[in-house]
């Protein structure tokens, strides 16, 4: 795929990248734009797949995704494996799809304390400022789009960050889908030691790829990802980091924000949002071996979700937490489609 670089702008205004449609999937259309993000001097970019024919602006076919802790989501929803991505399969079906990198996360704007020792300063990127960063892409996407509403979707931690955002927000959320939610466990484990917390980590692809096979059965290990997909990945996101990329072996760098935050509030029994002010429509979807977020989070959720109509929970087979990138992420695609095309009274 040929790709031209993206140019920061005054704050005041995106920037805008269209790449050619053929680039994509047949019917489907990228672009890329750099926002202004939820403070002063932060830009944040958002990738965006939409069907090359014109179709109306739809609330309920208008989405934004938000990532995790640690991976960008442009290389994690847009990434073609065997010819498709997640965001290519929801365009695909008439849908203008968003996804969001956080400051510092991706190609958005990265703190300066990131070029600094890890130990130098406090956890960086705390949610509240994550919120503000997904408030800011919204309103451009709503703007943009000329829709009241959009459908928020989000990835572990983005779902606690997608979850404040439409408890706060419930007027602005078509539709809510919590993939590998963080929840407060049902049953209390023992407080570990609290060490201090450094202003962000760094992962290699060891690393990653050990803790994206935590849990899974070894008998079951060989097929769970398909050959290269893991290493297709990896080039990816590792690549949106050119400083942890210069190392050897190669980092990823990410804020710890995240962590002081899940401290204080689901490791202290105290959920981060309010569950029962979402009124719209949720989706709960979890694989049976996340052990990031585990499916017993899930359940613990969904019935404090008492003002949401038309509320799932799905518990997806053979599959971890980056379901999404394994050989059975077509059963999140599909279960996460039929919520979005479903009717669902009110």
């Amino acid at each position: 795929m040929n790709r031209r670089s993206l140019i920061a702008a005054p704050l005041a205004a995106p920037v805008i990248l269209a790449l050619p449609a053929q680039a994509q999937p047949a019917g489907v259309v990228m672009e890329e734009y750099l926002i202004p993000g939820g403070a002063p001097g932060v830009e944040i970019y958002l990738r965006r797949k939409r069907p090359e024919a014109a179709t109306p602006a739809r609330a309920d076919r208008t989405i934004l995704i938000c990532h995790g802790a640690t991976y960008p989501a442009s290389t994690v929803f847009d990434l073609s494996l065997g010819g498709l991505s997640w965001m290519d399969y929801i365009a695909g079906r008439g849908f203008d799809v968003w996804s969001l990198d956080l400051r510092g996360y991706g190609r958005s704007t990265r703190p300066a304390e990131m070029a600094q020792p890890p130990d130098a300063n406090p956890p960086l990127v705390r949610g509240t400022d994550a919120v503000t960063d997904i408030a800011a892409a919204a309103a451009h996407i709503r703007a943009e789009r000329g829709v009241a509403k959009l459908v928020h979707i989000g990835w572990s931690w983005g779902t606690s960050l997608q979850g404040r955002f439409a408890s706060e927000n419930p007027g602005l959320v078509e539709r809510l889908v919590l993939y590998a939610p963080q929840w407060v466990a049902p049953v209390p484990t023992p407080a570990a030691g609290q060490p201090t917390i450094p202003a962000y980590r760094t992962v290699t692809r060891a690393q990653a790829r050990e803790r994206w096979l935590n849990g899974v059965p070894d008998n079951k290990r060989a097929a769970l990802i398909p050959a290269g997909w893991f290493e297709h990945w990896a080039d990816s996101t590792f690549a949106t980091d050119p400083e942890g990329s210069r190392r050897v072996p190669s980092v990823l760098r990410a804020p710890n924000g995240v962590l002081l935050d899940a401290r204080e509030s689901w490791a202290a029994g105290v959920p981060w949002y309010d569950a029962a002010k979402l009124t719209m429509p949720v989706l709960v979807t979890v694989a049976e071996w996340d052990r990031d977020t585990p499916p017993d989070r899930a359940v613990a959720l969904f019935p404090a979700l008492t003002a949401s109509p038309g509320k799932r929970l799905v518990m997806l087979a053979e599959g971890t937490h980056s379901i999404v990138m394994e050989r059975n992420r077509g059963a999140l695609f599909q279960a996460v489609q039929v919520f979005l095309e479903e009717t669902i009274a009110a």
